[in-house]
Parts: C-alpha cells; sequence; structure tokens
C-alpha cells in the first residue's frame, strides 16, 4: 500500500512547521521557515558538489557528524543565501542555530540551518532571530496551519513543490512527507535547489543516509535546467522512528526496501517539480536511455542529451 496526498514536511505526525515572513525579502512574502520535531530524530543529508561551498552547507556537515542521532529542529531562509560570506558567514550560521535551540530549549547542535537567495551579502541576524521567535510564538498558539513552510523556502520559485506518502511497514502505516524549492542554477549533482524530507519511520542514522544518498542519486540528481550549480545546495531527510514500526537497521531487509519505494516517491516528484519550474521553462523533457551496457552509461548518455544547448 503506497497512498500519495498533497502534504508537506508537516504532515507527518509529530512534526510541525511554519513559515512567515521576517523582512529578509524586499516583498512581504514567506522567507523564514522552521521544521521542529516532538522527539529527537536520525538525520542525513546530502549536499552540493560545488567546491565553494556556503557556511551553513559546512555548519551542517559538522553537525551530522558529530551527531545524526539527535536532531530537532530545521531553519531555512530565503532571499539571502550566506554564501561566499567567510568568517561572519560561519558565525551567522552557528548563530542562527544556537538562537533556535535556546527559543525552543533545545540541546546544543541539534539544530540545522540552510540559507537560499542572494550570494555574498552577510545575513540580518536581527531580523532572522525575531522571525525565529514570532515562528515559535505562532507554533505555541497553534497558527501555524497551511503551507507556510514551502512557501517559505521558494526563491525565484513560481509554484510549490511538495507532497506526501503513507505506505505499509512491516503492517503498520509509515508517512514521507517532502518540500523544496529550485528554478534555477539546476544541474546534476545538486544544484540550487533545496530540499526537506521528514518520515516516521525508525531508521538507523547510517541506513538512513544510505538511503537518502541512493535516492538522491535517481531522483534529484538527474535534473537539469541550465548546467549550473550553487554552494549552498542541500537535502535534509529526519527520521523520529514514532510510527510504531520496528526500527530499519539494515539495507538488507524487506522494510528498507519499501521505505525506499516511498522516499522515491516522494523525491522523483519533487525532483520533477523542480525541473518543470526552471527559470524561462515552457517544457518538461524526460530523457529515458534504453540498451545501455551500464547505468553509468545511461547516465553519461542521458546527461549529455539533457545539457546540450542544442538540444
Amino acid at each position: 500500500m503506497l497512498e500519495t496526498f498533497e502534504g508537506s514536511v508537516e504532515s507527518v505526525p509529530g512534526f510541525r512547521a511554519v513559515g512567515i515572513s521576517c523582512g529578509i525579502k524586499i516583498n512581504p512574502r514567506p522567507d523564514l521557515g522552521l521544521i521542529i520535531c516532538d522527539t529527537p530524530c536520525a538525520a542525513a543529508g546530502v549536499f552540493t558538489t560545488n567546491r565553494v561551498q556556503a557556511a551553513p552547507v559546512r555548519y551542517c556537515r559538522g553537525v551530522l557528524a558529530a551527531g545524526a542521532d539527535k536532531i530537532r529542529a530545521v531553519v531555512v531562509n530565503s532571499g539571502n543565501a550566506n554564501a561566499c560570506t567567510g568568517e561572519r558567514g560561519e558565525h551567522d550560521a552557528a548563530s542562527t542555530a544556537a538562537e533556535a535551540e535556546r527559543l525552543f530549549g533545545l540541546s546544543e547542535r541539534t539544530a540545522l540551518v540552510m540559507s537560499t537567495g542572494v550570494i555574498g551579502v552577510p545575513l540580518p541576524l536581527e531580523k532572522i532571530f525575531a522571525g525565529l521567535a514570532a515562528a515559535r510564538d505562532r507554533l505555541i498558539s497553534g497558527q501555524a496551519a497551511g503551507n507556510g513552510f514551502s512557501q517559505a523556502i521558494l526563491t525565484t520559485d513560481m509554484v510549490e513543490k511538495r507532497l506526501a506518502v503513507r505506505f505499509d511497514l512491516g503492517g503498520t502505516t509509515a508517512t514521507i512527507g517532502g518540500a523544496a524549492k529550485g528554478s534555477g542554477m539546476v544541474h546534476p549533482n545538486l544544484a540550487t535547489m533545496l530540499g526537506f524530507i521528514t518520515t516516521d519511520a525508525a531508521v538507523d542514522s547510517v541506513v538512513l543516509a544510505a538511503a537518502l544518498h541512493s535516492v538522491s542519486e535517481r531522483t534529484f540528481n538527474m535534473i537539469s535546467v541550465d548546467g549550473d550549480r550553487s554552494p549552498n545546495d542541500s537535502v535534509f531527510l529526519l527520521a523520529s522512528g514514532t510510527c510504531g514500526a520496528a526500527a530499519i537497521d539494515s539495507t538488507g531487509s524487506p522494510e528498507y526496501e519499501s521505505f525506499c519505494e516511498a522516499l522515491h516517491t516522494v523525491c522523483r516528484s519533487l525532483a520533477r517539480k523542480i525541473a518543470a519550474d526552471g527559470e524561462g521553462a515552457t517544457r518538461l523533457v524526460e530523457v529515458r536511455v534504453v540498451g545501455a551496457q551500464s547505468y553509468d552509461d545511461a547516465v553519461r548518455v542521458a546527461r549529455a542529451i539533457a545539457n546540450s544547448p542544442l538540444v
């Protein structure tokens, strides 16, 4: 059983999300998003292969390397990428995470942060801190209903990208919800795209990382719009383990296959929506390669066609 529905990261039981406008963008559109989980989560991330990596990417790599089984929150802002901002950018990424932890009473280094938008401009920390306090108040008051998070992560996107699925996991119903953004600078191996995925399945953090990497290779890393890459590209996957199913601790189990199938459904949908919303795009083209001697050969052929200016 696998059922898709128009949900997002907050559609998973135990997760709450909110998006607000804190004044980073000139227009009044939402520009600060927050995901919070009621319990510690196993977490995994895949990141840009660009040699230039934004401060939040480096920060989150360090957090996940130190402890990928206790994550409680994700903070993301749009309108400012906090990229190529030197030591100030490193400080601002860590300070944003620390402020979220303080406001919600979380342990240190249990919040992930991400940014997207203009490169080379310092983050307006005062606005972000005020926005985090407002987001906390909105969550406490129960006014966070709707799709605010999936709106707050957008930059030049024309449409929201979100989806959720329910699926059978060892006789128990589990849920995966996802939201993403991306429109320009989209190229294989991640581009100006961010993805956020939540689930109530119980998955060992090492196994979770393997699942995310495997699925991302066949979804997010297969799309291309303009051949450029960004220093901020990231996809995060948080698993709370609260659905009641037995923990998935091996990549060879039937439950792992079921989880990956559901995860692939969400990621493929988000990836296609990113490609379809490419800046200036009027068509979505899918390249299918048949008869290749290997998967890698098929990928090289498909990418050569998809990235050809003549095509």
